[in-house]
């Protein structure tokens, strides 16, 4: 190595990407160490960071050229030292001049104070907050004000921002293009409108309300009245994922749907109200699609269903399966309940789906109209190479053994399925069809009776969850 130009070593440290190793081969000289110092560009420390100022002082010495840095503390406890605080945040600011990329999870004595520090940091582009019950909206208010890069922004269960002038900021800019809220109870869907012109930057959304508070945010009559008549550009948003949001017609996120030309991945997760004619609408004007994932209630998971039953149906799976011919990835499951839903999804609406797509994915969750049948109709699936089946009980033995037919399977996953034994994977056994076979909690399948069956096997049996 003495011999080596630095450029070179340069290079090749540069291809050693685990933490880990970078640290053992920077021990081995002092050159190694001293250009690994310079070219170190992201460290994630966490409970080992004590005395935590101190400590990271000492990091950010040593490592002059620090653009991403993640400090976490989950399972953290007292007797592991004093977390980092606002002082540190203080530190990262005066020490990190190249900052770009910063996460805290669950830093619980970080305050505004501290993110009035990183206002500092201009080069400041992607904050990734989560459970940082001390920061509040006005925190936040001023680190988008001073980081005027920001592209990139997550929340999750910061539980303390009430105020939403920092959306409405972000809209102003027109920089963001990555926001994911989740469990922020109280930021709903009519709060997104403040985002302005900055949804045409916007590629990325993810916005979940916390389940248990899904009905206490109520719409601002204003707020309706500005989702109905701004105009809500959408045409950059590749990816979009809702979780146990309200859709209602011509206010919050439905105005969102139908709207984005270049989407590439939904994900809908309980969010209560969509119709037909929002998947229709979604699926004739995003024919880039390529992943779709819908988990929807089941027939009595929700009261609201009850008296007004709006549940999806054939018409949205036909209106994708005709539009979206770049499918690749499904992903259907139905809300845990007692009673099972059969009255959204039938299998002819999916096996329609499946085979105007070149669908290369597939997974089914509670999904108990998919069974023997649906399984033989797999068998002409030219593209499938993944199927993930969870509790999908009306699959038996039968169904199963048909697997060793699908012509592309190279990847099966099972689990919590009851009507499946060791008998459904015996035409796979010796025949290596398979590259990996997972198998977890399936009651009459054993670890003997998936010996064999593919070239890698992962096999988990724990059934407490039928107790």
């Amino acid at each position: 190595m003495d011999g080596l130009p630095d450029h070179l070593v340069w290079e090749i440290l540069g291809r050693i990407k685990r933490t880990n190793d970078r640290n053992c081969v920077s021990l081995a000289c002092k050159r190694l160490h001293e250009l690994d110092n310079e070219q170190r560009q992201s460290i994630r420390v966490g409970c080992g960071l004590d005395p935590a100022n101190e400590a990271l002082t000492s990091l950010c010495n040593r490592f002059p050229n620090l653009a991403k840095v993640e400090i976490a503390y989950s399972g953290w406890m007292s007797k592991l030292g004093k977390q980092l605080d606002d002082q540190g945040l203080l530190i990262l600011a005066s020490c990190c001049p190249s900052l770009t990329n910063l996460t805290l999870s669950y830093c619980t004595f970080i305050t505004d104070v501290g993110l009035r520090y990183l206002a500092s940091c201009s080069k400041l582009s992607a904050l990734k907050l989560n459970f940082t019950p001390r920061i509040s909206g006005c925190g936040i208010l001023s680190l988008v004000v001073g980081c005027r890069n920001l592209a990139v922004l997550h929340l999750i269960r910061c539980l303390n921002v009430t105020s939403v002038e920092w959306l409405e900021y972000l809209g102003k800019l027109e920089t963001l293009e990555d926001l994911s809220i989740k469990n922020c109870r109280a930021i709903g869907e009519g709060d997104l409108i403040k985002l302005g012109l900055c949804w045409r930057k916007l590629k990325r959304l993810q916005f979940e309300v916390d389940a248990n508070y899904r009905y206490m945010k109520v719409y601002d009559r204003l707020a309706v009245d500005r989702w109905q008549k701004q105009w809500v550009p959408c045409e950059n948003m590749l990816e979009l994922s809702l979780v146990n949001c309200i859709i209602s017609p011509g206010r919050g996120l439905a105005c969102v749907l139908g709207k984005c030309k270049n989407l590439e991945k939904i994900h809908l997760d309980m969010c209560v109200g969509v119709r037909d004619c929002d998947i229709i609408g979604l699926a004739q004007r995003s024919r880039n699609l390529r992943f779709i994932s819908l988990r929807v209630p089941s027939d009595f998971s929700l009261p609201l269903l009850m008296n007004n039953p709006l549940r999806l149906t054939d018409e949205s799976l036909k209106a994708v399966a005709e539009s979206c011919s770049m499918l690749e990835s499904v992903r259907i499951s139905f809300s845990d309940g007692e009673f099972p839903s059969f009255s959204s999804f039938t299998l002819n609406g999916m096996l329609t789906l499946i085979q105007m797509c070149p669908v290369r994915e597939l997974a089914l969750d509670h999904v108990y109209s998919f069974n023997d049948l649906g399984m033989e109709a797999l068998c002409s699936a030219h593209y499938l190479e993944t199927l993930e089946l969870v509790r999908c009980q009306e699959i038996s033995d039968e169904g199963l053994q048909l697997v060793s037919q699908f012509p592309q399977l190279r990847v099966l996953r099972l689990s919590k399925c009851l009507g499946i034994s060791d008998d459904g994977l015996k035409p796979l056994v010796g025949s290596y069809k398979l590259e990996l076979l997972a198998v977890e909690d399936c009651p009459q399948i054993s670890d003997r009776g998936v010996h064999g069956a593919a070239k890698s096997i992962i096999f988990r049996q724990d059934l407490s969850w039928m107790c």
